[in-house]
């Protein structure tokens, strides 16, 4: 059930979903280029797992900032306000477990083949919504 696509900057790969794990989670693989940061945003309907793979992220959680190398990984709190970024000059590869299912929806809906097509903004924020998802600013905003 393997499914690539392109959204926010970032490569990310559905590795299981709600068909092959009844619900219970979400497994993503993500690639992140240099520069790549997620607007502020919340999940209010499940917990995100991020463990990088390959180099670095930041990740804000609220007003923490974490920053975590190969092989680290950090819990973002189902209701906690977050940013991820790829801040340093390397690209990083990590893997997300978003429990209950709900993230790789969105990915789904409002990912694009192309790495150089913008996503259906409209459709991003209606699905967005539907799982429960908070977009709380833009991109280089933290929360």
């Amino acid at each position: 059930m393997t499914q690539s696509l392109w959204l926010l900057g970032s490569r990310i790969t559905i590795l299981a979903d709600h068909t092959t794990t009844d619900g219970k989670y979400d497994l993503i693989e993500g690639y992140s280029p240099p520069g790549m940061q997620t607007p502020p945003h919340r999940h209010t309907r499940y917990s995100e797992q991020l463990y990088v793979l390959e180099g670095e992220y930041t990740v804000w959680l609220g007003k923490n900032k974490v920053v975590l190398g190969t092989g680290e990984s950090v819990l973002i709190p189902m209701g906690t306000p977050h940013v991820v970024a790829t801040l340093g000059d390397r690209p990083a590869r990590g893997l997300v477990v978003a429990a209950p299912s709900g993230f790789a929806q969105l990915i789904a809906a409002a990912g694009t083949q192309n790495e150089d097509e913008a996503p259906d903004i409209e459709l991003f924020n209606r699905i967005a919504t539907e799982i429960g998802d908070e977009i709380l600013g833009v991109p280089g905003d933290l929360p």
